[in-house]
């Protein structure tokens, strides 16, 4: 693929789609693109960011679609009827997909670096272009999330780097299938669960995914990773875990509410301590990921745990909004059953009771994780906790809602936990707020929705009021 040609992005504003073209932009091709949420006004801080870089933005109309030289990248969340699509099509422009674009530019590098799994990818995606960034390997890194420490006045959305390196760092996406399309040197698996497709679909997936890389560092922790990696010729596998011996193993785990220590014992090197600025289990999981893919790109492991230490998060992971009334508030990406135990299991190392408040990422996905999604709740809420749901997210077009956020509470509720379900997410937040006390932490959970990030602050703000 030609990946100089100019570029008109339709959906640009998506977590998968700015990076993208923010990293081709800096490459030197020519970026234009549209987006619904630019167009109703939501999140306008994001689309100012993509004009201050050179990027030109246009109504959803048609309009910017000028020239049959243009290739038009859609996100998947586009329809053929959209009028971008049409006047594309009517001059008959070359179409792309996101994975299309990402996957040509990730093949043709150096060292490409993919990380994959149903749980962990931006995090780990983050902490292999820290280490890499930290000790100077100049690595190219695109993220689904925006990267702490890469965030400056001149990069507030910071989910992509641009590098002159060998290395591409790039989370890769199972939900749609386009993992098929990369070919990695280096594949992490962090672990295989359900979210959008079947466990069968996802191990064929994620078998052929690690079969075609040099070296695959896989969580033997996940039953399923673990079947996976047993299937490869041990020298091309480097495992990781915390329950189970492995090539890089996590003991004497000490949390504390935002980060954790612990002792890494690796192969050929005397145990020694490192210490996470982020925090929970799962992190040391996505540390010794992280640590294996770096190791395999030729960094030592002491130098790699010490970069790792100055790693501080991503965006809407476990990220402290604010405090007021004596009440934290807390804005997390977990949208699936593993991200959301999570982060309730880390939560619950502290006390004070949860008020959460979870938007479903879509019908789609509820249908298919109904039954772990209400099992997980049913096992991980605390007897005093409360779950809220609103409508799952719904920016436009047809879907079916066969499975609805008031199914899930229902089941959660028969299940013997405290559930409710208030359609409106404003409602939904004034009922999470009214329901805090001091010393409780409010949990905002959810993807695909940008302004549920806003909608914490305005939690904070609504705690402050009541003073």
């Amino acid at each position: 693929m030609d990946i100089s040609k100019p570029c008109f992005f339709v959906g640009i504003g998506g977590s998968g789609m700015m990076p993208l073209a923010m990293i081709l932009h800096a490459r030197g091709v020519t970026v234009a693109g549209s987006d619904r949420a630019l167009d109703q006004g939501r999140v306008p801080a994001k689309f100012d960011d993509l004009r201050a870089k050179g990027i030109a933005l246009f109504a959803q109309d048609g309009s910017g679609i000028t020239s049959p030289d243009q290739r038009i990248v859609a996100s998947a969340a586009i329809e053929d009827s959209v009028a971008d699509i049409v006047a594309a099509d009517a001059l008959g422009c070359t179409r792309a997909t996101r994975a299309d674009m990402l996957a040509a530019l990730f093949n043709a590098s150096t060292l490409p670096i993919g990380v994959a799994g149903t749980s962990g990818k931006s995090t780990v995606t983050g902490m292999i272009g820290w280490i890499l960034h930290d000790l100077r390997k100049r690595p190219t890194v695109m993220n689904g999330a925006v990267m702490k420490n890469f965030v400056s006045p001149d990069a507030p959305f910071a989910s992509a780097l641009v590098g002159t390196g060998d290395a591409f760092v790039s989370e890769v996406d199972e939900s749609d299938g386009s993992i098929a399309q990369y070919m990695p040197t280096i594949a992490v698996l962090n672990n295989v669960s359900l979210d959008h497709k079947s466990l069968d679909e996802l191990k064929t997936l994620f078998s052929d995914f690690t079969a075609k890389a040099r070296t695959a560092i896989v969580n033997i922790d996940n039953i399923d990773a673990a079947a996976l990696a047993a299937a490869l010729p041990p020298a091309r596998v480097t495992t990781f875990a915390l329950d189970r011996a492995a090539d890089l193993r996590a003991t004497d785990l000490i949390e504390r509410p935002f980060g954790v220590d612990f002792t890494l014992h690796a192969s050929d090197t005397p145990p020694f301590a490192v210490t996470l600025a982020v925090p929970g289990r799962h992190n040391v999981s996505n540390a010794l990921a992280a640590i294996g893919a770096v190791v395999a790109a030729g960094i030592s492991v002491r130098d790699a745990a010490r970069s790792i230490a100055g790693f501080t998060g991503l965006r809407r992971r476990m990220e402290l909004v604010g405090e007021a009334a004596g009440v934290a508030v807390i804005d997390d990406f977990g949208h699936n059953p593993d991200k959301i135990a999570a982060t309730l299991d880390t939560l619950h190392a502290f006390p004070g009771r949860l008020r959460v408040l979870f938007q479903p990422h879509g019908y789609g996905p509820l249908k298919v994780m109904r039954a772990e999604l209400v099992a997980m709740f049913a096992d991980k809420l605390a007897d005093d906790d409360l779950l809220v749901l609103p409508d799952p997210v719904y920016q436009g077009g047809t879907v079916a809602r066969e499975v609805t956020s008031a199914d899930i509470v229902a089941d959660v509720v028969a299940a013997g936990r405290d559930a409710r379900h208030v359609a409106d997410r404003a409602a939904a937040a004034a009922l999470v707020v009214a329901e805090a006390a001091p010393g409780d932490r409010i949990i905002v959970m959810g993807a695909r929705d940008d302004t549920l990030s806003a909608l914490a602050a305005d939690m904070v703000a609504a705690l402050a009021g009541r003073v």
